[in-house]
């Protein structure tokens, strides 16, 4: 099976939620797809729930090795590891690829390919160089998304409109955006959560424009809208199972969000499906999903607090850095002048507490950085004094480097994943399998001989014997 074939990754998708929406009516191009694959659900390679995240799992599923060997635990790492993905084994092969924001993974340039970086990577450059100005402007809005001091300006937004115009903008993205932007302006303010939406149409007449024009044997397309809808507003689709319940208006405004976010991806797949014209298959993956978040009884799941600004924090706080990168909302990469100047940093930060409570998780990165991030997880009261600042004789208050993010929590992650190859024949496959059978899964997809791929190291197994057309032409 040599056909050309595009991995649609959409994070975290729940299959639950899947098959009651797809039954309801309301997914009409998932249900179709559905109806068309074989259909697999998939497992993680770690029992260990600490290790369930979407950067370490979709790592593994892209590399075949599992966590225990790759080590890959924080976002960002990847590109540092030294596992050879499934976009640099079939380009070992001779093959072109297309890898467009798929989490976690290293970049690449090459003649007939394109890379774009997820948006929480800053240490990897778009291919062709063109992308890097969109990829800018997709890593402003989904790391900058809660701070209006640190969004894109007139300026910068004019490049990218005119960047967008001559790569894929279509008539329909521009009528949603029209739509939103009215939306917010004549009827109600508080809709510009669903600027989300907004930004996976971009991202998908960006792909699709790169996918005729450079005609990659794989491609793999990533959208986290879904996970972030559910990580937010599963209190408010399902209030009944938390002991803190939303207010009317949080149930009025985001009641419906998930299916929303379901519903926006089932139109993008819809559009996805003209690819097939030009010759592609689709696949389908998750790699997670997710449950609701009832671990924090009394909160009703977990609150996040970010730097106003993480620059002069840091000079607050008397931390001498070379360079600072955001990776997570809460979360930043931390550059020093040395090891010794990292240690030091660590130490000053762990010593740092709010109300006998810890402030700071500061984890080593590489031997010159540091994973810096506020730990703490509910609301804090107002006028915080920060101890344990031994800098000089300043009193820090907590208020002034930090704000609460309007969001709480509520979804978390959960082993089971979607995983459908669309092939024409309908088949579910009751016994789970694990996401390290992806990546030997596409090799042999692409007839990469077992010569090649022993090298590599892989630890699951191709599932193309069990696809009913296989089994259809074995009997």
């Amino acid at each position: 099976m040599s056909k050309p074939l595009i991995l649609i990754e959409m994070n975290e998708l729940c299959p639950d939620l899947l098959r009651k929406w797809m039954e309801a009516g309301e997914l009409p191009n998932f249900s179709r797809f559905y109806r068309e694959s074989d259909v697999f659900t998939t497992d993680v390679d770690v029992e260990d729930s600490k290790y369930l995240e979407p950067w370490i799992q979709w790592y593994s599923m892209h590399t075949g090795v599992n966590y225990d060997t790759h080590g890959v635990y924080h976002l960002t790492d990847g590109p540092k590891s030294g596992e050879k993905d499934i976009w640099g084994m079939l380009r070992d092969a001779g093959l072109n690829v297309g890898n467009f924001s798929s989490m976690n993974c290293g970049g690449f340039e090459a003649e007939g390919s394109f890379y774009v970086p997820d948006p929480w990577v800053t240490s990897e450059r778009a291919y062709p160089q063109e992308l890097q100005l969109f990829q800018d402007f997709v890593q402003n809005q989904v790391q900058e998304y809660t701070n209006p001091n640190k969004v894109f300006g007139p300026t910068e937004m004019a490049k990218t409109l005119a960047f967008l115009t001559g790569h894929g903008l279509s008539t329909k993205t521009i009528h949603r955006i029209v739509t939103q932007l009215s939306s917010e302006k004549l009827k109600d303010a508080g809709e510009g959560w669903k600027r989300v939406f907004i930004l996976d149409w971009l991202c998908a007449d960006v792909f699709r424009h790169y996918m005729r024009k450079t005609q990659p044997a794989f491609a793999t397309f990533f959208s986290n809208s879904i996970a972030h809808c559910q990580h937010a507003y599963w209190r408010c689709m399902e209030p009944e199972k938390f002991d803190v319940q939303p207010s009317d208006d949080e149930l009025t405004r985001y009641g419906d969000a998930i299916l929303l976010a379901y519903k926006n991806s089932d139109a993008i797949l819809g559009e996805m499906f003209k690819l097939e014209r030009q010759g592609y298959q689709l696949a389908l993956a998750s790699a997670l999903s997710q449950q609701p978040f009832l671990r924090l009884e009394g909160i009703g799941g977990q609150r996040f607090y970010r730097m106003h600004d993480v620059e002069s924090a840091l000079r607050d706080l008397q931390i001498p850095y070379q360079d600072v990168q955001p990776v997570m909302t809460h979360q930043y990469m931390v550059r020093f002048a040395s090891g010794t100047e990292r240690d030091a940093a660590i130490e000053s930060l762990r010593a740092l507490s709010v109300d006998g409570k810890a402030l700071f998780q500061a984890d080593p990165s590489d031997e010159d950085s540091l994973y810096l991030g506020n730990q703490l997880r509910e609301e804090m009261p107002h006028g915080l004094r920060i101890e344990g600042f031994r800098g000089s004789n300043q009193e820090l208050k907590f208020d002034d480097l930090f704000y609460l993010i309007d969001e709480t929590k509520s979804g978390c992650h959960h082993p089971d994943g979607v995983l459908w190859f669309k092939t024409g024949t309908h088949h579910i496959h009751s016994k789970k399998v694990s996401i390290l059978d992806v990546a030997p899964t596409i090799l042999e997809w692409f007839g990469v001989p077992s010569s090649r791929t022993q090298s590599y190291n892989l630890m699951g197994r191709s599932l193309l014997p069990q696809f009913a057309s296989a089994k259809a032409s074995a009997a």
